[in-house]
């Protein structure tokens, strides 16, 4: 294990796009950065890219559909580290048998859910003990405009054509875990289950969606994983 001097930050999907610019910006910060992807020579090639900036980063092999790399990534973590500071849940996917209700494939939405809720549920579950190990553990989920009840029911939101059940309910199922998690970890440190250890959950709006990358349209926020 090595010693921590410096905060370490998880971020699944984070070989490009949104997930790779925060990696990015958070070694600028200091973090130390485990860069998750599930695919090894994207990863590789994204952390190269970030420790040729000047970036502390290296490629963690993390599947959202594949349960045995998010335990085989937290049982790494915890070996090489002892406890995780900040964890981005970034990873998420579209496709594109996805559609309005009378359309979307159902196998199609069996894929979404599997990664962009399910698979982020699965991460948190298994970095949540390593989060707890640290002084000011933080969970960022990112989530997208495309989840939320009030933007879908307003007809004049610019973005009120993009009715794709699959993706837009997983974003807001994601939206409901994220809550739920804030309430559950607020009464756990209430309890002083975790010690003196300060977890924080909350959500983080993307301004950007694509068909192979989490996001979404509404507003973006900067990115925060200091203490707080």
């Amino acid at each position: 294990m090595q010693p921590q001097t410096t905060r370490l930050a998880l971020i699944t999907g984070a070989n490009k796009g949104i997930g790779l610019e925060i990696a990015r910006q958070l070694a600028k910060a200091g973090h130390i950065m485990l860069l998750g992807a599930r695919d090894a020579s994207l990863g590789e090639a994204a952390a190269a890219t970030l420790r040729a900036e000047g970036a502390d980063v290296r490629f963690v092999n993390i599947d959202l559909s594949k349960p045995a790399t998010i335990q085989a990534a937290a049982a790494t973590i915890e070996a090489d580290y002892g406890q995780l500071d900040v964890l981005v849940n970034n990873a998420g996917i579209a496709d594109r048998a996805d559609g309005p209700p009378s359309k979307t494939s159902i196998d199609a939405m069996r894929r979404i859910y599997d990664v962009n809720f399910f698979g982020t549920l699965a991460v948190t579950q298994a970095m949540l003990p390593l989060l707890c190990k640290s002084p000011s553990g933080r969970i960022v989920n990112v989530s997208s405009g495309l989840g939320s009840l009030a933007h879908n029911g307003d007809p004049s939101w610019e973005f009120a054509h993009a009715k794709f059940l699959g993706y837009n309910s997983s974003k807001g199922g994601l939206e409901h875990a994220d809550r739920a998690t804030r309430r559950r970890v607020a009464e756990h440190r209430h309890q002083g289950q975790f010690g003196r250890s300060r977890v924080h959950s909350h959500g983080f709006e993307c301004a950007s969606w694509s068909s192979d990358h989490t996001g979404g349209s509404g507003g973006g926020r900067a990115v925060s994983a200091s203490p707080g």
